[in-house]
């Protein structure tokens, strides 16, 4: 007669691991250069199919330079370098209006980035082992796309009104690198404000708000000579003002090294003040 006897082993304990949120935070201070520019195009392509499915989110970039050309010129080209002489308008404007565009682009990030988040698609790539700041510079990239065509259209109605290049091409080019500088120094400031704000209407009333001073307290659509003394001191420190006159100096010929530098400068100090918030703010958005 045999016996068996049943071993009985204990089974292993298991150990709860970390969240797959906390294991994106971690992993994300360990990814390379080389791997954060690869999620950074992946991410790109992803918000550029969003546009290829959407057109009509193409259009803000493609009709407001047609309209705000068309508007200044012939509402005010008349009252401004008098009347019939509308050509000398469009060539003071027209650089100006390379400045409105990056601005109001730069407005349409901050409401994206909160419909983004009432939909739950940024809850989704925070689960995912990629840099934080790579969502936000994927949306940067893709929107200085849709600045360059809005400034390419800008300029197509520019020169069909009598828009002349004074100095070089390789000028002009610079204005528009200057311009797409400052518009993407702006992204994050209304970036911020997207991941802030609870709906993307206070976005947008909000960046109105901004936007609406900043715009026609400038040089772009007037000589400042012609404001109130206040007004033109506020002109004098505008940012704005100081892109307008370097894109304006760079297409019809003038000095140009300290508006540039000025505006540089000020891209530089919003990056570096409001880009650190802005990947802060995307962490710890809830």
């Amino acid at each position: 007669m045999s016996t068996t006897t049943t071993q009985l082993t204990k089974s292993p304990v298991r150990t709860p691991g970390p969240s797959p949120v906390r294991g994106a935070v971690a992993d994300e201070g360990r990814i390379g250069p080389r791997a954060n520019l690869r999620h950074i195009g992946a991410l790109v392509r992803r918000n550029a199919l969003q546009i290829k499915q959407d057109p009509e989110s193409m259009f803000d970039a493609v009709l407001m330079p047609i309209i705000f050309v068309l508007l200044f010129v012939y509402v005010f080209g008349g009252a401004i370098s008098g009347k019939g002489n509308n050509e000398a308008y469009v060539n003071y404007v027209v650089p100006g209006l390379m400045a409105m565009m990056g601005m109001n682009i730069s407005m349409a990030v901050g409401v994206g980035i909160n419909d983004d988040f009432k939909k739950g698609v940024m809850d989704r790539f925070r689960t995912m082992p990629i840099a934080r700041s790579s969502v936000l510079i994927a949306k940067i990239v893709v929107e200085i796309g849709r600045m360059l065509i809005a400034t390419a259209i800008l300029l197509g109605m520019g020169f069909l009104l009598g828009l002349e290049i004074k100095t070089s091409v390789l000028d002009l080019f610079a204005a528009i690198g200057l311009s797409v500088v400052f518009g993407a120094s702006l992204m994050w400031i209304f970036m911020l404000l997207g991941l802030t704000m609870k709906t993307a209407q206070a976005v947008q009333g909000v960046a109105m708000l901004v936007l609406m001073p900043l715009q026609f307290g400038s040089s772009i659509f007037a000589p400042p000579t012609s404001m109130p003394g206040w007004l033109e001191t506020f002109t004098d420190y505008n940012p704005l003002s100081n892109l307008a006159d370097a894109a304006r100096n760079l297409i019809n010929g003038g000095p140009v090294a300290e508006s540039v530098w000025m505006t540089l400068g000020w891209a530089l100090l919003i990056t570096v003040v409001t880009a650190p918030l802005a990947v802060a703010k995307f962490r710890k958005k809830t």
